[in-house]
């Protein structure tokens, strides 16, 4: 069940590049920057996850990031996920996230785990929401 949402931030691809994929299909890193509110504190993010194409089409990754608060607020968090290819190249993503940080502000994050829609545009504008997953 999706409890309070946690986060919602927006932002940018600033960097893509295909990687090696022993087990066949395309495997693409994708960096990007963003900035929006976690649990009510504005924060930018940095991140980078890496997709593979499966052989029905559908995306599946895995990525890390860090969270920096106005306020010197810190936290990693690593994250998987589910994606389909959209327009243009485009992607939509849906999964769950893992937090881990020593900021009281956000030290809630450390015991919840998240579910996440990232969608990444043709031009490499990002959306991504974050709910607590009950």
């Amino acid at each position: 069940m999706l409890g309070e949402k946690i986060a919602e931030t927006t932002g940018q691809v600033t960097c893509k590049r295909v990687l090696p994929n022993p087990g066949g299909g395309p495997k693409v890193e994708t960096s990007f920057e963003a900035s929006g509110k976690v649990l009510g504190v504005e924060a930018s993010e940095i991140g980078t996850y890496w997709a593979i194409v499966r052989p029905d089409g559908s995306l599946y990754g895995e990525g890390q990031g860090v969270l920096m608060g106005k306020g010197g607020e810190t936290a990693t968090w690593t994250g998987h996920g589910i994606g389909t290819v959209r327009a243009g190249g485009a992607a939509s993503y849906r999964g769950a996230v893992y937090y881990q940080t020593d900021t009281p502000a956000w030290s809630r994050l450390n015991g919840i785990a998240t579910v996440f829609e990232f969608e990444v545009d043709a031009q490499g504008k990002t959306l991504a929401r974050l709910w607590e997953w009950k």
